[in-house]
């Protein structure tokens, strides 16, 4: 069987870390949907500046929009909203059938508001309008800021896909946010049922910077923990989400029909090249979690992936594995800081260029 519809019957959903036109007007992403059962997708800004650039498609919608008194922001949210109502349409009928579970597509609000509550806010009600699709996640990053947009996002009854989280004080931040925004939408009378949230949890940038660490502190027992800690990382997260969310903190929303806040496993695609190229998926494959891959960690799980319920195990072994990681003197509650004010300035940078293509 086809790896990608295997890691299905685990519980697992596998969305498409990728959107652009030649997806949607040649055909791909139907054959990915029908034939390896992906089940969602995630944009951001990076995504969407490669395929503006670079897609013959856009290039007659741009040259009209162009000629009318728009900003840049303005044209680049021109281009993309069709691109996700499409997107979304094709995969409505996974949503109806799931009752909501899966299904989605994520668009991101500006990189420029991340450090702004009340203008992700804002525009997060705007896009949701826009988009006008039930199987729509509003994209926000777990900054400060974003943590408040959160909760009042998802108190007017929006559903929300978190990006940027490296770190399990991110994951625990997030799910509190996530939280108290059911409890805000439940007691102003809404359906707390009616709302999804995943948090997107990034892999492949941890290792990176860990190992970068580690290997400063040149020791054999530092040496030997490299490659090792976005995937115990993610398994503590795992076990962090099924204390919370099938455990009395969440029971009495659980009760007035409220999903729990799945897990998104992000950055998937390995980028040192001495790592298994499905590092960030075999390991983590169990139910109730998305992995979203890139086009080619996706080709390679096609190909080659192997497939079991591993998520839960070696939990001991992860929890291990972080005491051996401060023991070395590695803070990962600091290193995920780094981390989102890294990714931060690259959405930035990359919607900088998106809006140099539409200006």
């Amino acid at each position: 069987m086809n790896p990608l519809l295997q890691v299905r019957q685990h519980g697992q959903q596998i969305w498409l870390d990728n959107l652009s036109r030649t997806l949607l007007n040649e055909g791909q992403l139907a054959r990915l949907l029908s034939d390896d059962g992906v089940a969602g997708i995630t944009t951001n800004p990076a995504i969407f500046q490669k395929a503006i650039a670079g897609g013959r498609y856009y290039e007659d919608d741009l040259t009209a929009l162009k000629k009318e008194a728009l900003s840049a922001e303005q044209r680049y949210e021109r281009l993309v909203v069709p691109d996700v109502q499409r997107a979304c349409d094709m995969l409505l009928p996974l949503f109806r059938d799931s009752g909501g579970a899966a299904g989605y597509v994520s668009l991101e609000v500006s990189p420029g508001l991340a450090a702004d509550a009340p203008g992700t806010v804002a525009a997060g009600l705007r896009l949701a309008k826009e988009v006008a699709r039930p199987n729509l996640l509003i994209k926000v990053p777990a900054t400060p800021a974003g943590l408040e947009a959160i909760e009042a996002l998802v108190g007017h009854g929006v559903s929300v896909n978190v990006t940027l989280m490296f770190s399990l004080a991110h994951v625990d931040a997030v799910a509190l946010a996530y939280i108290r925004g059911l409890e805000r939408l439940r007691a102003s009378g809404g359906d707390p049922g009616s709302v999804m949230s995943v948090a997107s949890l990034f892999l492949s940038r941890v290792d990176t910077l860990v190992d970068r660490q580690l290997e400063t502190k040149g020791s054999a027992e530092a040496l030997a923990l490299r490659g090792t800690s976005a995937v115990a990382t993610a398994k503590l997260a795992y076990a962090r989400y099924r204390e919370r969310f099938h455990g009395p903190e969440f029971a009495a929303l659980r009760a007035a029909g409220a999903r729990p806040q799945y897990m998104l496993w992000a950055s998937t695609g390995t980028k040192n090249p001495a790592y298994s190229d499905l590092l960030y998926v075999e390991p983590l494959i169990g139910p109730e979690t998305v992995n979203t891959l890139p086009d080619g960690t996706l080709d390679a799980l096609r190909d080659h992936g192997k497939v079991a319920s591993t998520l839960a195990e070696g939990i001991e072994e992860a929890r291990a594995h972080h005491a051996a990681l401060a023991g070395c003197g590695i803070d990962l509650t600091a290193a995920g800081e780094q981390l989102q004010k890294e990714g931060l300035a690259q959405f930035d940078e990359a919607f900088a260029k998106l809006l140099a293509v539409t200006a």
